[in-house]
């Protein structure tokens, strides 16, 4: 049964990249897919052959010890399609978007040393990042997601589960909180046991568009999944009543098509986020936190005891709340550690510097010549 893979995200620069790299090989074995679930080394790929499973090809895995890219959930690959057995992965895709946190590698005493990118998801175009309203409900660590996912290069809505669980003035009053950090980003109120507010998921559920779900344990992603669904592609399993908090139902990261024709990708829930490369996530999550820099009198000002400090006048009148400061400074400070310890971000930092520098040496020498 033939597959097309634009039901499947496959979009016109998917396209043009898979043929680049076909056109380098034999066509007729060598076929696009999208990896649609990830087990270890072990993966389920969708191509126009249909479901296929696959492993990493011998010289694909030589070429990740020189920097190569995993695949993970979302990628789109290219695939050496084998019909009587395990197709094999050759190459990853482009990718528009991807999620990614830290992992910290070896003992605690050197884990500063080994710091790398841990991809979850790729290629979406939504992210719902989703906190029940209960004692789960962590304002923390929603900015950290928020970061994240303004970092990963999708659009991120804020989804509060288990509405049924609070009476309407609650729900307001959690809402209104939530909204203050998220500034110009949707928040919505579901539950996924009486349908209530999920009209509101519509515009984002669209034929094939890509969704990734971001949450802790026991929020309701596997719930919310199967209600989209229509049929129980997930166990859910019962949170605690005693701190609302739930066990992992989800234990790797998967692809799922809803009869929408929409694409989720379900992750296993989180309860730390360890922030990568973050810097350009923190100004789009803080902007309003960092357009107040700019007022301060002094250009170096430190924002401690300055006077003329634009950010302590903020605090003072409550335009900027502690807990939105707090947090700035804390994403800030662990965005330079990953960046001061980590090998690949080193490397970049010098391949941009390299690169600037070469551009100034061409621009001198256009300049003298005659």
């Amino acid at each position: 049964m033939f597959t097309d893979l634009k039901d499947y995200g496959f979009t016109q620069s998917d396209f043009f990249a898979s043929r680049e790299l076909l056109n380098e090989k034999n066509q007729e074995e060598f076929v696009p897919g999208r990896v649609i679930e990830c087990r270890r080394e072990r993966y389920k790929v969708i191509s126009a052959y249909g479901e296929l499973n696959a492993e990493l090809k011998g010289s694909f895995l030589h070429g990740l010890e020189e920097g190569g890219l995993y695949p993970v959930v979302g990628d789109f690959v290219i695939v050496k399609y084998n019909s009587g057995g395990s197709s094999l992965i050759d190459a990853v895709l482009p990718r528009r978007s991807r999620f990614s946190r830290v992992d910290f590698l070896g003992h605690a005493e050197n884990f500063a040393k080994n710091v790398r990118e841990q991809v979850s998801a790729a290629n979406f175009d939504y992210i719902f990042i989703l906190s029940s309203l209960n004692f789960d409900l962590n304002l923390n660590r929603l900015a950290r997601y928020l970061t994240a996912s303004f970092q990963s290069g999708g659009f991120p809505v804020f989804i509060l589960t288990k509405a049924d669980l609070l009476n309407e003035s609650d729900i307001g009053e959690k809402i209104a909180e939530v909204r203050k950090m998220a500034r110009d980003v949707p928040v919505i109120p579901i539950s996924s046991r009486t349908g209530f507010g999920l009209d509101g998921l519509s515009p984002f559920l669209e034929p094939a568009k890509t969704v990734v779900f971001l949450g802790s344990s026991g929020v309701g992603k596997s719930s919310l999944l199967n209600r989209l669904a229509g049929e129980e592609l997930m166990e859910v399993k019962e949170i605690r009543e005693d701190d609302s908090k739930g066990r992992h139902t989800t234990t790797h990261r998967q692809l799922f098509r809803l009869p929408s024709g929409a694409l989720v990708i379900d992750t296993p829930g989180m309860r730390e986020l360890g922030l990568w490369d973050s810097r350009e996530g923190i100004s789009l999550a803080f902007a309003d936190v960092e357009e107040l820099f700019s007022q301060c009198r002094f250009s170096d000002c430190t924002h401690e005891t300055e006077p003329g400090c634009a950010v302590l006048a903020a605090l003072e009148d409550g335009r900027l709340s502690p807990r939105q400061w707090k947090n700035y400074k804390a994403q800030i400070r662990e965005s330079a550690f990953v960046l001061n310890h980590s090998a690949y971000l080193k490397q970049k930092r010098e391949f941009h510097k390299s690169l600037s520098r070469a551009t100034i040496r061409n621009k001198r020498k256009e300049m003298d010549e005659p």
